[in-house]
């Protein structure tokens, strides 16, 4: 793997699980020494993440790590509920019954796999059902969409803390819109997936009010 590509992943994944805070400076000098590489592969990398709107550059302090609020969760979500609620639909209506069929089974026994304590199962089942989604769509731009908008709701998710009850419940919503996509019912699937969207975001919002993340802008100092 080249440098600059290490680079990019090791900072996107230190984005993305809040090692770096929101407003955290990335200096090239700090960041190419914490990294062991030299400056080049580190600006390829910045500009990557700069470009997925992870890094963003401030008057008179360089890159910074991109700010988060509850105003811009709200956003991703109304983003969000548009587009999976269309790519749930289509799947519906394309998608292979042979690729869904096992992953509804699956989703029968999530009780087991939310047994785990790591819940990687879960997880990794999650991201498969994602993962045979976008492949049933058939649409290149909205796949697209969706894979960006993933980033920043990877980096959102952490805002929330584990919370067993309500990944309970997302599991059985899953479950009823991998129904509705074996089923062939657009409108079930689309609607399952608006609900499921609806009621992560209030989880979400609800455990970063109580974290005391503002509505504005949120900086480290």
């Amino acid at each position: 793997m080249r440098a600059s590509d290490q680079a990019y992943a090791s900072l996107r994944d230190d984005i993305l699980e809040w090692r770096l805070l929101p407003g955290a400076p990335l200096g090239e000098v700090e960041q190419s020494m914490r990294l062991g590489i030299s400056r080049t592969p580190l600006r390829e990398a910045l500009a990557r993440l700069t470009s997925d709107g992870l890094v963003e550059a401030l008057p008179g302090r360089g890159l910074v790590v991109t700010a988060a609020s509850i105003e811009s969760v709200a956003q991703l979500f109304e983003v969000r509920e548009a587009l999976e609620a269309k790519a749930a639909s289509l799947a519906a209506e394309r998608g292979d019954r042979s690729v869904f069929e096992p992953l509804l089974a699956e989703f029968r026994e999530a009780t087991q796999l939310l047994a785990d304590p790591t819940r990687h199962g879960y997880y990794d089942l999650v991201r498969r059902f994602d993962d045979a989604i976008d492949d049933a769509v058939g649409n290149s731009y909205l796949v697209s969409a969706l894979r960006g908008l993933r980033t920043h709701l990877a980096r959102i998710r952490r805002l929330a803390r584990d919370n067993p009850e309500r990944l309970a419940a997302a599991a059985a919503e899953h479950l009823l819109i991998a129904e509705a996509i074996v089923a062939g019912d657009a409108e079930l699937a689309r609607s399952a997936t608006i609900v499921h969207l609806h009621q992560s975001l209030r989880t979400i919002l609800a455990t970063a009010e109580a974290g005391g993340l503002s509505p504005s802008t949120v900086r480290t100092a």
